[in-house]
């Protein structure tokens, strides 16, 4: 799974995937974004489920927790972000194919860690005074805010009818054009270090590797649809940094 990460990064600097403001009908037949983002997000969620729901280790505290914080994430992807979705966007089907391909392997591979895998004294309720779990809850949670907040700004660019599209300047817009993308970053980031796990940090890492040259590839779009003048000095996903 890492070693796939690593060609992904690379390739999405030549490759843009077709969905979002990337739109391209090259890749193939659509549906509405609504729907494609439901399908593709409720998979990891329900993958997560039946692993905790048959797992010996479902009623022990700190799994348990892993796994509200996992699927709070999905639940608000998966059932409340497509419905606060505006305008009449598509998804090329094979994107949203690519996505479930990766969210069923690493919604296995999270929660065959946390609850088959792990050795049963590590995680035990001892774990909740962990500098790993206290730092990473926050950090989780930081992202999480984040990542909420600037699909907000997002989502309220256009009124009722408009098709065009826009510069975001509230929130971390200030400073990065994907402030969206900054916020999962952070968040899977948290739970790599909450967990301490291999598993969750081939998820940071491939979040990282999915969404940094995605960024890139926005920051251009914004360059190209409003002059550099307007981009200004934001950088792409990382205040300050890139």
């Amino acid at each position: 799974m890492a070693s796939i990460a690593l060609f992904i990064f690379i390739a999405l600097y030549f490759i843009n995937a077709g969905y979002g403001m990337l739109f391209d009908k090259k890749w193939g037949i659509t549906l509405p974004s609504k729907i494609g983002w439901s399908i593709m997000e409720m998979v990891v969620f329900f993958i997560m489920f039946i692993l905790w729901f048959f797992s010996s280790r479902k009623l022990e505290i700190v799994p348990f927790l892993f796994f509200i914080f996992f699927e709070l994430h999905y639940f608000q992807r998966s059932f409340i972000y497509p419905l606060l979705m505006k305008g009449n966007s598509r998804m090329p089907i094979g994107i949203m194919s690519m996505a479930i391909l990766f969210n069923i392997l690493n919604g296995y591979m999270q929660g065959e860690w946390i609850f088959y895998l792990a050795p049963a004294d590590l995680y035990t309720k001892h774990w909740l005074q962990t500098p790993q779990f206290i730092s990473g809850t926050a950090i989780f949670f930081l992202g999480m805010f984040i990542n909420i907040q600037s699909d907000h700004v997002i989502r309220n660019l256009r009124k009722p009818g408009d098709t065009n599209h826009y510069l975001p300047q509230k929130g971390l817009y200030k400073y990065v054009t994907s402030a969206n993308y900054l916020g999962e970053i952070i968040e899977w980031t948290g739970f790599a270090i909450l967990t301490w796990s291999w598993s969750g940090l081939v998820f940071a890492w491939w979040t990282f590797a999915n969404l940094v040259p995605r960024a890139n590839a926005l920051y251009h779009k914004y360059e190209k649809m409003f002059g550099k003048e307007k981009v200004g000095t934001r950088k792409r996903i990382f205040p300050f940094i890139y």
